[in-house]
């Protein structure tokens, strides 16, 4: 049985030599290729009606500009979620809540989905790689421990260059999941560049949510616990839920993913591709629909 407790820091150099390579040349951008724009969109029916979600539901408007919408489909590939948990001294979780919460994603997941694990508090660290092995995760779990302050946005690019990045582009419905309290103390990462990497690669983030450990305390070089998770969470089209209820978190995340997933596409009009691109979705009465609120500049 393998057992991963590396820090995810250490080949981060190189991946981001080969990002900025692929940022002169164009090609970084998975969200926009042949089809034009590609967004990954969340779904579903609030009027218990059994008609399928169909492109004639729905209006695309990037910076007040309507577009028109060249194909929407249903997405129902695997899932890749990453699950990244606040390692840190002063979270107000002790481990077994940790692990017990993150262990109930091995129970949801759905044929052909695979969970990544990561802690986190000044270093990121592998706890599981890539499985669906509820047993090998468990086992995995016993590295979880609590030091340290939190490196939240760090950790957060981190797996995005190093665990979500080589899955791309064959892989479009990825994830990860905050098990914390969205506290940051010390990351050299700016939030702001953390979540247009996030929107730039259609990474959907949720949060399973602990109280502020700082009690809404300012936060001079970034945003206050709970305004990250939200900027992260609804910049990115995800949602948070509360830690406390876990089972049902991993459900709802979990179900989301494999059914109420989307694939929108467009080419758009007057807009600039040097400039953050405001996305909003609305759909017809009857209809919720949620997906990122900006496609970041598509030339750097």
């Amino acid at each position: 049985m393998n057992k991963f407790a590396s820090t995810i820091l250490g080949t981060l150099i190189c991946l981001l030599y080969s990002a900025g390579a692929l940022a002169q040349s164009g090609h970084n951008n998975r969200t926009t290729d042949g089809d034009g724009t590609i967004l990954s969109v969340t779904a579903w029916r609030t009027d218990k009606k059994a008609d399928p979600i169909k492109l004639e539901d729905l209006d695309l408007y990037e910076n007040g500009v309507e577009q028109k919408i060249k194909g929407f489909s249903y997405d129902p590939s695997p899932s890749r979620i990453v699950l990244l948990v606040d390692n840190s001294q002063t979270l107000g979780a002790d481990v077994e809540k940790l692990k017990k919460a993150t262990m109930e994603f091995a129970y949801e997941i759905f044929d052909g989905d695979e969970l990544f694990i990561v802690a986190y508090d000044e270093k990121a660290e592998i706890i599981q790689e890539w499985t669906d092995d509820a047993k090998k995760i468990e086992a995995s779990l016993a590295t979880f421990r609590k030091k340290g302050n939190p490196y939240l946005f760090d950790a957060l690019s981190s797996t995005v260059n190093e665990i979500l990045v080589p899955l791309m582009p064959g892989t479009r419905k990825t994830a990860v999941v905050v098990i914390g309290d969205g506290l940051d103390r010390g990351s050299s990462k700016p939030f702001d560049k953390v979540l247009a990497e996030l929107q730039n690669l259609n990474v959907t983030v949720y949060a399973l949510q602990l109280p502020d450990r700082t009690r809404g305390a300012y936060r001079r070089d970034g945003p206050k616990a709970d305004a990250a998770l939200k900027g992260l969470t609804e910049g990115t089209g995800g949602a948070i839920f509360p830690l406390d209820d876990a089972r049902a978190a991993a459900k709802s995340i979990c179900d989301e993913l494999r059914r109420n997933r989307y694939l929108l596409s467009y080419f758009p009009l007057n807009t600039s591709s040097y400039d953050a691109r405001r996305v909003f979705v609305v759909a017809d009465e009857g209809i919720a629909v949620r997906t990122k609120k900006a496609q970041p500049p598509n030339i750097k």
